[in-house]
């Protein structure tokens, strides 16, 4: 049986075979909804199957974009075992998908040399999480793909960068727990590595303590791991500081742990102690109490983030800001104790 092609389709329809691409490769702004149900449902009975290779030789694309999330914390993780992780990379997806693109996602542990792999992936563009001045970080440049980093504070003008700033993120929700009248603020974190996510969120913390004219305790801090352990565990050690009205979580998943260890020992939220967390996952919505959290809009800034490299592709590297930032604000829900009241 001969391969069905576009011109199967098109005379099937009664359309043009550009018609039948452009709806192939998601280029949908000229052709119907009608047209497009058609188009589709024929591909469908015909059961067609596109011409990677032919493709690529034409547009000297693989419509390929990877995706690479480097193992950054102390403590190993599985890929997706934080939900940012799955929340961001749908947005990646989704948006690569409805553009005719595809993903590949891998991860990569700390200081392993994955160059022949990225090369041979035959990539298009490169989104990377986190990266830091390491390991992967002179490798990128190597490849001759345009890449962007996600909240990442390497500066060099190579890469292209979308983040938040996490720094203000940490001020503000410090600060809003200090205008509710919390004073005695503990913080829990993953590791506060140098120019990291959550050494910027710590820094933000430190400013708006100064600016209220309160010390910064180093009792007041724990860091570990952003893991839902380390926020059962750092339960444990916050309720020995009797003092402490109010803990600021880097991370909503840390959060998470925090709620639930404050529970198993009978400690009521926010009644007895506030919380605060930071990334606005899915899982805040179903934490008891719902937690207050600082929005970031993740699976938005996963579409962003495919939008920029599909962007850099069709109109060249220079023409996109190097250094993008998504808003951030607070959602308040159920965590946080208004003192003044």
């Amino acid at each position: 049986m001969a391969k069905v092609t576009i011109k199967d389709i098109a005379k099937r329809v009664g359309v043009s075979p550009t018609t039948v691409s452009n709806v192939i490769n998601g280029r949908h702004g000229k052709v119907s909804s009608d047209t497009i149900r058609k188009i589709n449902r024929v591909i469908e009975e015909l059961n067609y199957v596109p011409d990677f290779s032919a493709r690529s030789l034409v547009s000297k694309r693989s419509r390929m974009i990877g995706v690479i999330i480097p193992q950054t914390e102390e403590h190993p993780q599985f890929l997706l075992e934080n939900p940012f992780y799955s929340e961001f990379i749908s947005g990646i997806e989704k948006h690569l998908r409805e553009q005719g693109y595809y993903m590949m996602l891998t991860g990569v542990d700390k200081d392993t040399t994955y160059l022949d792999v990225l090369v041979n992936w035959n990539l298009d563009a490169i989104i990377l999480l986190g990266i830091y001045k390491e390991g992967l970080y002179e490798q990128l440049k190597e490849v001759k793909v345009p890449v962007l980093l996600i909240d990442s504070y390497v500066e060099d003008s190579y890469f292209h960068h979308l983040r938040i700033n996490d720094e203000l993120g940490g001020y503000m929700a410090t600060k809003h727990l200090i205008e509710k009248g919390h004073k005695k603020i503990a913080m829990v974190s993953g590791h506060l590595k140098e120019n990291g996510v959550s050494a910027k969120r710590f820094a933000g913390y430190k400013r708006a303590l100064k600016e209220s004219g309160l010390s910064y305790e180093k009792q007041y801090l724990f860091a570990d791991s952003v893991s839902y352990e380390w926020g059962m565990e750092a339960a444990k050690e916050i309720l020995a500081l009797e003092e402490v009205t109010a803990v600021y979580c880097t991370a909503d998943l840390i959060a998470a742990g925090l709620l639930t260890g404050l529970h198993h020992a009978g400690v009521s939220v926010p009644d007895e102690l506030s919380v605060i967390g930071f990334d606005n996952l899915s899982i805040s919505r179903m934490t008891v109490p719902a937690l207050t959290t600082v929005n970031q809009n993740i699976f938005s800034k996963g579409e962003r983030a495919a939008e920029t490299v599909l962007a850099i592709l069709d109109r060249g590297i220079n023409a996109i800001e190097k250094n993008q930032e998504m808003e951030i604000s607070i959602l308040e829900r159920d965590t946080v104790r208004d003192l003044k009241e």
